[in-house]
């Protein structure tokens, strides 16, 4: 069954009346709620609707997928442009993201089983940018278990939904650029938001995590929005029912 977020961005998608040829690469900005899968299935059957139904076997995809809960810069290929699609997922990339202090869970965001949770009702500004400073560079960093990351040549995910008990493997990510934003103070917990580029491979459900950890709280993401794929910035990219 299709979600109604889905449903209804598919028939905005569909009845939309514009050009009736797609260009080989495509800024998408992804609206939440859905998954990167999602935005290429909606695609495909917009190429169907102008091409009389040959969307199956339309070649697409995308560099770097983005899970439900973000939002932001999705680089979409189609036909030809699938075969840039390694080169662009190897540029690195900026976020925007609500990190939340006080809660740990399984998928490391706010959409997963709260397992772990501390009353988090002020913060030091100053050690929040000094933790922040000391984590620029290369780090070891285990990877989400609820990810796409294959041990055994299964992703991690299925593993954890199976109810299997998963030790995540340490990746090397790195932090290129990280500033705190601002800090929002709520009844038991607080809320960094926080800019920051990363290269290739990271994941920020993992930084979150480890600035967490160095503040000596747990932390969850919150809310993310991808703005920048190397050069190319959200700014430029389309909404789903505008193209």
């Amino acid at each position: 069954m299709m979600f109604p977020m889905l449903r209804a961005l598919v028939e905005a998608v569909l009845h939309s009346s514009r050009k009736e040829r797609f260009p080989e690469i495509l800024l998408i900005d992804k609206p939440k709620g859905i998954t990167s899968f999602d935005v290429i299935r909606i695609l495909k059957q917009k190429h169907g609707s102008l091409k009389t139904g040959h969307a199956r076997n339309l070649k697409i995809g995308h560099a770097g997928t983005l899970d439900p809960l973000a939002t932001g810069l999705l680089i979409v290929g189609i036909g030809e442009g699938t075969k840039r699609m390694n080169e662009f997922l190897k540029l690195p990339k900026s976020y925007k993201a609500h990190i939340v202090l006080g809660i740990k869970t399984d998928t490391g965001d706010m959409e997963g089983k709260v397992i772990e949770k501390k009353a988090v009702r002020s913060i030091d500004e100053g050690a929040v940018r000094k933790v922040l400073s000391l984590m620029l560079g290369k780090l070891l960093l285990p990877v989400p278990v609820y990810s796409a990351v294959k041990r055994g040549g299964v992703p991690l995910y299925k593993r954890a939904r199976r109810g299997e008990k998963v030790v995540p493997p340490i990746k090397e990510m790195e932090i290129k650029e990280i500033k705190l934003l601002d800090v929002v103070r709520e009844k038991e917990r607080v809320v960094l938001l926080v800019e920051m580029a990363v290269g290739s491979g990271t994941y920020v459900r993992s930084v979150a995590e480890e600035i967490g950890r160095r503040l000596g709280v747990p932390a969850v993401v919150g809310e993310l929005r991808r703005t920048k794929i190397g050069t190319f910035d959200v700014h430029a990219a389309k909404r789903l029912e505008d193209i």
